[in-house]
């Protein structure tokens, strides 16, 4: 595909329902594989657009029936399974709004979801029930993939085949809900509107580089946007297969995955690909992977190499947020540069500024910002326009959405990460962004993985922990320590190593994969 850069013109419809307009279009007028799916037991199912397009019709004809209607919030909890996928179409061919909801949550989780988006309804599988059931004494409407008394059996009539009323949805109607955490509080409820479900085919196009000739294999749960970016609006919109895997993590049966199912564009975290690279990686077949994406932590240059080195395939980055979806993309014309989120999206000023929204020169870190209005942004958090309103400045040279995100741009107009604003460890008056020690620590071999947070210091404010997880054949020690510590002061400014460190057996880990500095910064007592 020609993705040479050019004015991008969104030409977002008046309406757009993401049921209709892309899923039965692609099952009316070029049908083809829209899923597959496996598990660990080597159960697999397939679905084309217009099965997709018949059982969300069935599921939204239960929903009606059962009383939910537009603007109705359901949560979605469910697993990596594929009524996961039915249930969000049929949730939005009725222009219910649907906030999806990994099953890890708790019942505490679920009821502080319930209450906090006033949900009237709520769908799970029928053996997640006895888990979550205390939490769902404000919801009116409980359904089921499954028997469950007391339960509807959403999927029960899923192969019959009924024709449903298209909802009208405005492009600025809310569409979904994100709950995502932040620093302090509780999570906060990302709204989008229809508009970002159709403009989420931007990154399926320049940065996944989908068509429908295409299997791509997203390994994020389903309760975050990084799903909807590359499991379902992003690949769907291009008319791309998605493959759904339902398993545990697990690097021989990743590629034995890869190589059957002939994955041509392959969505990890950086952590998860460092972990496929330490497996006998060159003894299966992975000719069909043409493209490798990567988002959420900076790829370090060895872990990038190493995998262009192992597979042919570079690895290409992007950088998004729950309320801007993907704002920066390595797209496929564009030299690769290990570390960097890419250039800015096509249609949408990207640009650093300082807090009080004037633009930065390159090279200068400050908050990574989005232009205000753009499709991808949201509509707002929920219930919550305090919040809202501080998440956005007026500057000088327009209005910018603060993503809480630090970084800097190159002359080239790179963008390239520098922490979050929570991240930051403030040492002797310098700010140190822990993904640069980071980077320079796994360029050590003796280094698998590595968090660095800060912690308190009487003299310095705060000094630099890092946590290390070792490689096959090494052990920790004071030698080691040292040795690590002089590899940093080589790699990075001297001021930046780590003067304490911890050798650890694991790093604590979002559902994604991505590691969670903040829960070493409560076991720290930070």
């Amino acid at each position: 595909m020609d993705h040479s850069e050019k004015k991008h013109i969104w030409d977002v419809p008046d309406t757009f329902n993401f049921a209709t307009d892309v899923v039965d279009r692609w099952a009316e007028e070029k049908d083809g594989d829209a899923l597959v799916w496996a598990n660990e037991k080597g159960e697999e199912r397939r679905f084309s657009f217009k099965d997709i397009s018949m059982q969300s019709k069935a599921m939204a004809a239960v929903f009606l029936r059962e009383g939910i209607k537009k603007g109705d919030r359901i949560l979605v909890v469910m697993p990596r399974i594929p009524e996961w996928q039915i249930a969000m179409v049929a949730a939005l061919r009725i222009g219910a709004v649907p906030i999806p909801c990994i099953e890890m949550l708790t019942a505490k989780d679920i009821a502080y979801r319930v209450e906090h988006a006033g949900a009237k309804a709520l769908i799970c599988r029928s053996e997640h029930v006895p888990k979550i059931s205390k939490g769902l004494d404000a919801v009116a409407i409980r359904l089921c993939i499954g028997h469950r008394d007391g339960w509807i059996d959403a999927a029960k009539t899923r192969d019959q085949d009924v024709e449903v009323e298209k909802a009208i949805v405005k492009a600025e109607d809310p569409a979904i809900i994100y709950y995502t955490s932040g620093s302090t509080g509780q999570p906060k409820g990302v709204v989008h509107a229809s508009r970002a479900l159709f403009a989420w085919r931007n990154a399926g196009e320049y940065w996944l580089d989908l068509s429908p000739e295409d299997t791509i294999w997203c390994t994020a749960d389903t309760g975050w946007s990084k799903a909807g970016t590359s499991v379902l609006f992003g690949p769907w919109s291009r008319g791309a297969c998605a493959f759904f895997y339902d398993g545990p993590f697990d690097t021989t049966a990743r590629l034995m995955l890869l190589e059957k199912y002939k994955v041509t564009v392959f969505c990890a975290s950086a952590t998860e690909l460092a972990r496929i690279l330490a497996d006998e990686i060159g003894k299966y077949d992975l000719r069909a992977l043409r493209r490798t994406v990567s988002a959420g932590e900076a790829v370090n240059a060895a872990i990038g190499e190493d995998w262009h080195r192992a597979t042919g395939v570079k690895v290409a980055e992007a950088f998004g947020q729950t309320e801007t979806l993907m704002t920066a993309l390595s797209r496929p014309d564009m030299r690769v540069r290990h570390g960097s989120m890419g250039k800015a999206a096509p249609g949408l000023d990207m640009r650093i500024v300082d807090d009080e929204g004037s633009v930065l020169s390159d090279g200068d870190i400050g908050n990574i910002a989005v232009a205000a209005p753009n499709p991808l942004l949201m509509l707002g958090y929920w219930n919550d326009p305090e919040k809202t309103a501080q998440s956005f400045v007026e500057g000088p040279d327009g209005k910018w959405f603060l993503s809480g995100d630090l970084g800097w741009r190159d002359k080239e107009g790179y963008f390239w990460y520098h922490s979050r604003q929570d991240d930051v460890i403030n040492s002797s008056g310098y700010r140190i962004g822990p993904t640069e020690i980071e980077g320079a620590l796994q360029e050590h071999p003796a280094v698998l993985e590595c968090a660095v947070i800060g912690i308190p210091d009487p003299d310095r404010g705060q000094v630099v922990k890092a946590y290390v997880v070792l490689a096959a054949g090494h052990n920790g020690s004071v030698e080691l320590t040292k040795e690590l510590q002089a590899h940093v002061k080589e790699i990075t400014a001297p001021y930046k190593y780590p003067r304490e460190m911890a050798f650890v057996d694991a790093l604590p880990k979002g559902p994604t994969g991505k590691i969670l500095r903040r829960a070493l910064r409560d076991t720290a007592g930070n």
